[in-house]
């Protein structure tokens, strides 16, 4: 059984950073893709970044490329997300997720494990 324990979220003035963290217990973490998404009010969840098991391969929505930067440590089992540049659109419940097919893909649907989410508040 995978957990998944998000961390690192808060409130934040626009153009500032937050770093969120990510800590996978189970031996899957390792040779799993991992993924961030985020949920707003009244809207559907929505892919934000991905990094492969490796960590060679990383991917990010346009809405945050340039801004937000995902990376592991597999030795810690666990999985950043560092947000710079927030804006208030950014606000959202941010969610890590386990893929453990090792493929890259955004869908919500392709992963297996989630985390219970960390709030982003983001203040004009």
């Amino acid at each position: 059984q995978v957990q998944l324990v998000e961390s690192g979220g808060g409130l934040v003035q626009a153009g500032g950073s937050l770093r969120l963290s990510c800590l996978a217990s189970g031996r899957t973490f390792s040779w799993s893709t991992m993924g961030w998404f985020r949920q707003a009010p009244g809207k559907e969840r929505e892919f934000v970044s991905l990094i492969s098991w490796t960590g060679g391969t990383t991917a990010g929505a346009d809405s945050v490329k340039g801004r937000f930067t995902i990376s592991r440590d597999n030795a810690k089992n666990t999985v950043y997300l560092q947000m710079n540049s927030l804006k208030p659109d950014d606000t959202a419940v941010y969610y890590c997720a386990l893929d453990s097919t090792r493929l890259i893909r955004r869908s919500t649907s392709a992963y297996d494990y989630w985390g219970q989410g960390t709030q982003v508040t983001v203040s004009s």
